[in-house]
């Protein structure tokens, strides 16, 4: 017993800054980020909070599975940019949507949705719960060093969400951590008269050569894994749903597998980086478009600080 994919939602903040407008911000142009991130435009947070967007994806995604705030038994998110330390989002969640049932946070960076997934296969192994809500919600433009050139152009904030139910589509699953500062995002130091350590600016700090090599051997090779532990071919995949954080990065992994490029689902160009967000966003644009037949394999696969990455197997059955 895994569990089956019941409604996807996805919601991102109504605020959109174009390179364009980027240029005027820091020291960049249109042609300096397009061929090198593959982003055109983000989406940025003004009056939301990370909750908000949350709390729509998973609206959506209940209304989308027919599921009542009531019926769900846990609620999971996956989050670097919760709008508190506590209560946590999912708490937050829960209470919003009028819920009453565990709830709690899982941060993988980028690869947490995916992690988060993989948590609620286990409850769904134990017969713990019969219907589950999973988010990932990022409210990045709060961590970005707005005069950094190399990060602030790539990340922004948006919300997706799946509503879980019983039954046996989540096929296989790999989950990779390698503990290192490739990626790093400070917390703020607090005022404590006893400090005596460095205080470091809570902003997004990222070695970009180390994080593209990792990043293109960590989604090819966990892609590969999945694959075989599942029992299928590369052909069989019918859509990949990688993480949006670069969109020569997805195009090289893709050049390591046979599986055409054509089948590798992207948004990067609308929405930039959305972190733990940019899997379950992309999911349910997919899923709403029609690309998703009943019994496709879908190959998801994310990476992202820790160093972190995941990946997994699932067969869409909505």
């Amino acid at each position: 017993m895994s569990f089956k994919i019941l409604g996807t939602g996805h919601c991102v903040p109504s605020r959109v800054v174009t390179n364009d407008e980027m240029s005027t911000i820091v020291e960049t142009s249109d042609e300096w980020i397009a061929p090198r991130v593959g982003v055109r435009e983000r989406r940025v947070c003004t009056t939301e909070t990370a909750s908000d967007l949350a709390f729509e994806a998973a609206q959506q995604a209940l209304a989308m599975s027919g599921t009542k705030p009531e019926e769900l038994d846990m609620i999971l998110c996956a989050t670097l940019s919760a709008d508190e330390a506590s209560p946590s989002m999912a708490c937050m969640m829960q209470n919003r949507l009028g819920a009453s049932c565990p709830a709690l946070d899982v941060n993988a960076a980028c690869s947490g949705f995916i992690y988060a997934l993989d948590t609620a296969a286990g409850f769904f192994a134990r017969k713990k719960v019969k219907k589950m809500l999973v988010i990932g919600g990022e409210r990045l433009s709060r961590l970005i060093d707005w005069t950094d050139r190399n990060t602030c152009v790539i990340f922004a904030d948006g919300a997706g969400a799946v509503v879980l139910g019983e039954g046996d589509d989540y096929l296989s699953s790999k989950l990779y951590a390698k503990g290192c500062e490739t990626i790093v995002i400070p917390q703020y130091a607090g005022d404590s008269p006893f400090n005596q350590l460095e205080a470091r600016k809570p902003f997004i700090r990222m070695n970009g050569q180390e994080t593209f090599k990792f990043a293109v051997n960590a989604m090819a090779g966990d892609i590969i894994d999945v694959i075989n532990a599942a029992g299928l071919k590369q052909s069989d995949i019918a859509w990949v749903v990688p993480h949006q954080a670069n969109a020569r990065i997805i195009d090289a992994a893709s050049r390591k597998l046979d599986i055409p490029a054509d089948r590798f689902g992207k948004n990067i160009e609308k929405y930039g980086n959305t972190s733990a967000a940019s899997v379950p966003i992309l999911l349910d644009e997919l899923n709403r478009a029609g690309k998703f037949k009943k019994g496709d394999y879908l190959a998801l696969a994310s990476f992202g600080g820790g160093l972190t990455s995941a990946a997994c197997i699932i067969r869409w059955g909505i």
